[in-house]
Order: C-alpha cells, then structure tokens, then sequence
C-alpha cells in the first residue's frame, strides 16, 4: 500500500523505498518470485530527485540484495554499478559484485572491486561523512576476507570478516534500508561454515540473529550448522522456523 499510494501521489523515490524493503521481506519469505516482480517494478520508475539518497540507495540495494541473498554468486558477479552523487550506493553493488566474483572463483577480478569500494570510502571520510564511511569500510574487510578464503588463507579470511563483524556490531543500520546487504557478522558464520567449523558457526549465526532477526539465510545456516555439529535438536528448531517463515 506504501508503495501504491507513493506512486499515485507521483512520488518515485518513496515508492523505491517502500519496493526495497518489501524485496527485502519476500526474500525472507521466500517468495523469490514476487521478490523478482518487486524489482522489475522498480526498475519501471523514472524521475527520481537525484538530490535524495532514498531511490539511489534502493535501485542499488534490490538487485544485490535479490542476487546475494539467495547466493547467486554467478548473477552478483554480474552487477553494474550506477553512479549517483551518494559513494556508498555504488559501493553496496562493488560489495556484492566482489562477493559474487570471489566465491565464483576470481580473487584477482574481486581485488579490483575492493580498491573502488576503498576509493569510495575515502570519498565519504573526505566529505566528512563518518556514518556511511564506517558501513563502506565494513564491505572492504569483508570482501577482503572473501578473498582470503578463496586463496586458501583462512586464518587471514577469518580475521579480516571478524574485524568487519566487530566494528558493524557498534553501528546501527540507517533508516534508509530494512537491513545491510549480507549482515557482517552473518558472513563469518558462513564462513566458519565452508571451513567445517559447524559448532562456531552457530555461535556467530544466533549472535548475528540477536541484531538481524527472522533472516532466512541465517535460520537456514544455524540449522545446517547445528546438524553438522550434531545438535540434532537445534537442527530441528531452526529447521522448523523456515517453515513457519516460508508457510
């Protein structure tokens, strides 16, 4: 209804924003179907107020989101950046690009994403814009860290996702998003995950969850992670709140 009633009222940038979080909720659902509708809707939109961060950040939020969260890496390796006069909407699409392209296999192609995102950051420090400078320089480390695991160098892997983990952890998200990309600290679970350290994983998957709840990525990771630890009754309680999620 948000999104209808911006649209009568001629009003694109409040549309997209309502279009992000309801791509954000589908997704979670999953109902990835309608979250794919929800974004072809938005790209239809036109005459955004290049003055206001709210439709930037949503054209380059949704198509991420729709890519990573259902770990697409192939189509995250694919997304186009679009410049706008707000570094860290262009940096959110290098971030899941760097992601798609590591975990596709090319470290090299992702370390190139990396030095934009770290050009973009330095754009935001300058302007004095700590806020988003801070959430840029999150998506450095952790696309850092992508890299690492690629590259066989887990102990630096997991260093690098725990210190993105950590600073994100004393930041709060912005009004503009229903929530980050992929949360950090999410990512070092999956990460403890790929590394067959299951028992771990969980941990960071229910500290995550504590900040970022009701993440069906998440619910889905603890559940594998509790089964491969052997918490069978875990296992079966994340297992079942899908379900609950999914209908």
């Amino acid at each position: 209804r948000s999104a209808d009633s911006a649209q009568k009222s001629n009003d694109p940038d409040d549309a997209l924003h309502a279009l992000d979080y309801m791509t954000y909720a589908y997704l979670q659902l999953a109902r990835d179907g309608e979250a794919r509708r929800t974004l072809d809707e938005a790209r239809t939109l036109t005459e955004i107020n290049p003055a206001r961060a709210t439709a930037p950040y949503a054209l380059a939020a949704m198509p991420a989101r729709y890519a990573v969260e259902r770990g697409d890496w192939g189509d995250a390796a694919k997304l186009q950046p679009t410049q706008s006069n707000f570094p860290f909407t262009e940096a959110m699409t290098y971030f899941a690009r760097a992601l798609g392209v590591a975990r596709s296999g090319d470290p090299a192609a992702a370390q190139k994403d990396v030095e934009r995102i770290a050009a973009l950051r330095d754009e935001l420090k300058a302007a004095k814009n700590e806020y988003w400078a801070n959430e840029v320089e999150v998506m450095r480390l952790a696309s850092l860290a992508w890299i690492s695991l690629v590259q066989k160098k887990s102990n630096e892997a997991l260093g690098l996702m725990s210190q993105a983990a950590d600073i994100e952890d004393k930041s709060e998200k912005n009004i503009v998003t229903p929530g980050r990309l992929l949360p950090a600290r999410e990512l070092l679970a999956d990460m403890l995950l790929e590394l067959k350290r299951p028992a771990e994983a969980l941990k960071e998957y229910e500290a995550s969850q504590l900040r970022e709840p009701n993440r069906y990525r998440s619910l889905y990771g603890a559940g594998q992670a509790a089964e491969q630890s052997g918490n069978r009754d875990k296992a079966r309680y994340y297992y079942s709140r899908l379900f609950d999620m999914a209908g």
